[in-house]
């Protein structure tokens, strides 16, 4: 009885190579399919968030000082990894650009990602593409001052201080 178990187990003994040798390929495209848009959605998540902060701090600029603020939206876009899978280009690839008026804030934040070969192709169907890859974008627009709030900074400096 053991020897006909020995001789099932020596005719089978290929089969785990050749079914790793298929699998593990496979299972590696999936992580990888499923990798990629988490990388990009954490691009976008941090650029939002640089976004949103740039906003808040253009609104309580004082004086309009907007080359702090875009310096301030750079800093945070440091969080990003210089990966391709994230953002490619270094630091001056960032694109920062904020208008504020009267309480009003907009502000556009773009960037590149270089995704790999398979995901490329269907993200550059689904989004701009240039020469460095896909093209990242946020846009913002805010009212940061309520309406119903009256006076300007100067009014409110002079009632609190």
């Amino acid at each position: 009885m053991p020897e006909r178990v020995c001789q099932r187990l020596r005719a089978q003994g290929g089969q785990g190579t050749v079914e790793a040798a298929v699998v593990l390929p496979s299972v590696m495209l999936v992580l990888a399919l499923l990798l990629q848009p988490v990388c990009l959605s954490y691009t976008r998540t941090v650029m939002r968030a640089a976004a949103g902060e740039c906003a808040r701090a253009a609104a309580t600029a004082y004086g309009g000082n907007m080359a702090a603020c875009e310096s301030f939206a750079r800093r945070r876009l440091e969080a990003v990894p210089e990966v391709p899978l994230f953002h490619v280009g270094g630091p001056s690839d960032w694109q920062v650009e904020l208008a504020a008026s009267d309480g009003h804030v907009d502000v556009t934040i773009r960037g590149h990602a270089r995704p790999l070969p398979l995901m490329g192709a269907l993200a550059a169907l689904a989004t701009m593409s240039d020469g460095q890859g896909i093209v990242l974008q946020v846009s913002l627009s805010e009212d940061l001052r309520p309406s119903w709030v009256g006076g300007d900074y100067d009014a409110w400096q002079q009632i609190w201080g």
